[in-house]
């Protein structure tokens, strides 16, 4: 059994599958601080650096030893880079490192993870994951012989990176395909309370032994730091935050949650999630009745719309029904309106057309079942949700 490094009491510690690592299963994510998205990308303005400097102290103060990052977040490497080796001078082999990158060829992967190795100021990196194995296209173009994974092995043997996988917002069997696929070590997905799809993906990694690091529980999993008096009612006397955090880890094939943490008052509200008690408390048993009870607040929450996938009109039905089910059986419309936004930034990040007129009459009509009404129930939801001139700028 590896050694638990920066053990503390109060944070609770998992082994990462086959990487044999123990992880604080609170990891500190590196999205979300001042400025982060802002170029050029190796400026640190003062107040970035001082956030993240207090961060990163309030956290291995709280017992967190994994630390993740990508290139792709933009200053996030410079800045750690910075606060770890200049600012608090952390000894490298206290704490656990993931970083993450998309490059298609050999011969980029080599360079960007060069390019990260000088921008975190390290030598070699504890988890690197291929970000974003979103598409079936993607896992084969970048699995081939002589590509970029088989680099980032080549890398592995070199001891400049520990373990390699990968980081995805794939269709289910895209993930599934990838973790059967024996070349990883770990892998970062969705799954929490209001998005459970990914479950069976959760099982196969548990199966293959994969490390399970879950994206965004918090933001991307309902922006619960602003959750609607009616979730926050449900989960009292617990935050939404700490009862989402409790769902995905009664689950022992989940190791560990990213938080994105930059304020004191985050940790004080990590802190009220241990402990995690398994199996679960009547308390929390009931929380949980109570919130699936909410879906029965609109006939047709349950459908969701999964047979309908790869529909000829583009859009992207399980997903649309997901965001209405949100706002229409919990109040969640803002959240929904955030999401929504995303459709249409022609990427795979967040696939699909919006169901405009248009593109509903484009819709399949022979697949739908007969008792559900989808054609008004996506038109309704393109009223509600959508909102004009938005730029994304993350994933």
């Amino acid at each position: 059994m590896a050694t638990i490094l920066n053990q503390k009491e109060g944070m609770e510690y998992r082994r990462f599958g086959k990487t044999e690592e123990n992880l604080s299963v609170i990891t500190l994510g590196g999205m979300r601080f001042k400025h982060g998205t802002e170029d050029p990308r190796n400026e640190i303005p003062k107040d970035t650096l001082e956030q993240c400097l207090n961060t990163v102290r309030l956290a291995f103060d709280a017992g967190i030893n994994h630390i993740e990052t990508a290139w792709g977040y933009k200053k996030s490497e410079t800045v750690y880079g910075k606060v770890l080796n200049q600012e608090l001078a952390v000894p490298r082999d206290s704490y656990l490192l993931m970083t993450k990158g998309n490059p298609l060829t050999a011969e980029d992967t080599r360079k960007l993870v060069e390019n990260q190795l000088k921008d975190l100021q390290t030598d070699y990196f504890d988890f690197y994951g291929w970000h974003g194995m979103n598409t079936a296209g993607l896992f084969e173009q970048s699995c081939k012989p002589g590509g970029a994974v088989e680099e980032l092995l080549k890398m592995k043997e070199e001891g400049i990176i520990r373990h390699v996988g990968f980081s995805t917002h794939a269709p289910l069997e895209v993930i599934i395909r990838t973790i059967e696929s024996g070349l990883f070590e770990f892998v970062n997905l969705h799954y929490y309370y209001f998005d459970q799809r990914n479950l069976a993906a959760v099982n196969m990694a548990q199966i293959n032994d994969l490390g399970v690091f879950i994206i965004s529980p918090n933001d991307k999993g309902g922006q619960l730091f602003k959750a609607p008096e009616k979730v926050r009612n449900a989960t009292a006397p617990l935050t939404p935050i700490q009862w989402n955090a409790r769902f995905c880890l009664q689950n022992p094939a989940i190791h560990t949650l990213s938080f994105g943490m930059n304020e004191s008052e985050h940790f004080d509200e990590m802190k009220g999630i241990f402990p995690c008690v398994v199996p679960w408390s009547r308390q929390e048993q009931k929380i949980k009745l109570q919130l699936d009870s909410f879906v029965s607040d609109d006939p047709f929450a349950s459908y969701d719309g999964y047979d309908l996938q790869n529909d000829p009109s583009g859009i992207n039905i399980p997903q649309v029904l997901r965001l209405r089910k949100l706002w229409k059986c919990y109040d969640m419309k803002e959240y929904a309106k955030y999401r929504y936004k995303i459709f249409e930034q022609k990427g795979h990040w967040f696939p699909g057309v919006l169901p405009s007129t248009e593109n509903i009459a484009k819709i399949d009509t022979s697949r739908i079942p007969s008792n559900i009404p989808l054609k008004e129930m996506l038109a309704e939801t393109h009223r509600e949700l959508f909102v004009p001139q938005y730029k994304f700028a993350g994933n």
